[in-house]
């Protein structure tokens, strides 16, 4: 049995107190694999409705919205695809291994994508892109839970998925500096891909810093393969697909539902409803005779700024007011900021302010607690596959979403009664957290 946890520490003992350096390479390797994840799903959305301008036909131009919604829709799928046979083969083959191969995937296709010359050409590299993207982030998670000791580790988590925003954020960068300089005029939305190929040459770092998760290779050797603790399985039995082991026992299906309701529910609200951001605050800025093509960038780099913070805090808030407290104030927090961003005529300059309060509970809160809670409810033989489903199973229901924000975009007269149809979804994270367990100050199951 490993011995990565430890007890909680003496009171007035700092909370990262005893970790080493082992423990920061392994947070350190995770931390960039999702960082490259996080610009890669936002270079997506701040390059398409340019990407969109070049590839589409006049014509089709009249329908840029559910293109796009079919654009971000495929992508989403592959994610979810790719996430769940990346968190099953991550239990079977390792976490290590599984990450360099998805890191160095995914920086190829993302190259590839900036040479797209049609509309189909770049859905289906999207496609390939989204099935690489999905199968990282279980890996990271499972990895960092295993390795660090339990007083640290919500704290560790938050750090990791903060990655995401801090990756949403450097897009959010480039394509300022781009809009600026447009090096390649109409097309230069192909950068933002070619700087997405970059992650390949990390994949030499990861090779040589990260180790394998000791209680992984534990639960392996000691044949655990019950999904829940507290469960006994048959004795000498043969390991069970891990898919199979998830959905074996009640308890487990339950947890597993539940937490992928509140996944669906997040993914629902920011791909269909906060990604219609940039376009809504150009159209708001221009209402108000400010100069076009400025103030969308500068909203993503706030929005995002907001969201990195939340990520970094999570762990604190979600370890001092517990976990369904947490998940309960991150979406009625969702629901306020949605409704507040799209129900009223902001001054551009106010609509800043409120746009990073938007990012830090839409993209912030609402995504750090899928890297704190599911590793809590889980095993070490299935984890990476119970997290994958949850994280990554609700977007095969949720990648039809931005394919419908589009339509509901032409149908119902605009962005702004699109997103505030949208955003209700946020109404599930309001009564699903009271029916899971709470976790708070229990060790990792093993």
């Amino acid at each position: 049995m490993t011995t990565e946890t430890s007890d909680a520490p003496p009171r007035g003992t700092r909370w990262y107190a005893g970790l080493t350096p082992k423990h920061w390479r392994v947070l350190g390797g995770s931390y960039l694999g999702w960082l490259f994840d996080g610009y890669e799903a936002f270079a997506l959305v701040i390059a398409l409705p340019f990407a969109l301008r070049t590839l589409l036909t006049p014509e089709q131009m009249q329908f840029a919205p559910f293109y796009g919604g079919v654009a971000i829709g495929i992508t989403l799928l592959g994610w979810g695809l790719g996430g769940l046979a990346g968190g099953v083969l991550a239990d079977y083959f390792g976490r290590k291994r599984m990450m360099l191969l998805s890191v160095l995937v995914y920086a190829l296709l993302s190259g590839a994508t900036a040479f797209s010359t049609s509309f189909e050409m770049l859905v289906a590299l999207r496609f390939l892109t989204g099935i690489a993207l999905g199968s990282e982030w279980s890996t990271g998670i499972a990895l960092v839970a295993e390795s660090w000791p339990d007083r640290a580790r919500p704290k560790g988590l938050g750090f990791l998925q903060s990655a995401f925003g801090m990756g949403a954020f450097i897009a959010a960068a480039v394509w300022f500096v781009l809009t600026l300089t447009l090096p390649l005029g109409d097309e230069s939305w192909r950068i933002m891909f070619i700087v997405g190929a970059l992650p390949a040459l990390f994949v030499l770092y990861l090779r040589r810093a990260l180790e394998e998760s000791e209680r992984w290779l534990a639960a392996i050797r000691e044949r655990r393969w019950t999904a829940v603790a507290g469960e006994v399985a048959a004795e000498g039995e043969k390991r069970p697909f891990t898919l199979k082991t998830v959905f074996q026992s009640a308890e487990a299906r339950r947890r597993v539902w539940l937490a992928a309701l509140l996944s669906f529910t997040t993914t629902t609200g920011w791909w269909a409803g906060s990604s219609l951001l940039p376009g809504y605050t150009e159209q708001l800025a221009v209402a108000q005779g400010a100069m076009p093509g400025i103030w969308g960038p500068r909203m993503v780099l706030i929005y995002t700024a907001g969201g990195v913070l939340a990520y970094v805090i999570s762990g604190f808030v979600a370890d001092a007011i517990g976990r369904r407290k947490f998940l309960f104030l991150t979406y009625a927090g969702s629901l306020m900021t949605a409704g507040l961003t799209f129900a009223l005529d902001w001054p551009i300059g106010l609509f800043m302010a409120v746009a990073f309060l938007n990012g830090m509970f839409t993209l912030g809160f609402a995504y750090s607690w899928m890297a704190i809670y599911p590793v809590e409810l889980f095993t070490a033989s299935v984890r990476s596959s119970a997290a994958s489903c949850i994280f990554n199973g609700a977007r095969l229901i949720a990648w039809v979403f931005p394919i419908i924000a589009g339509t509901l975009i032409l149908n119902f007269g605009g962005v702004r009664n699109a997103a505030l149809v949208i955003s209700t979804v946020y109404l599930f994270g309001l009564v699903v957290p009271w029916f899971l367990p709470e976790t708070k100050g229990k060790p990792l199951p093993e």
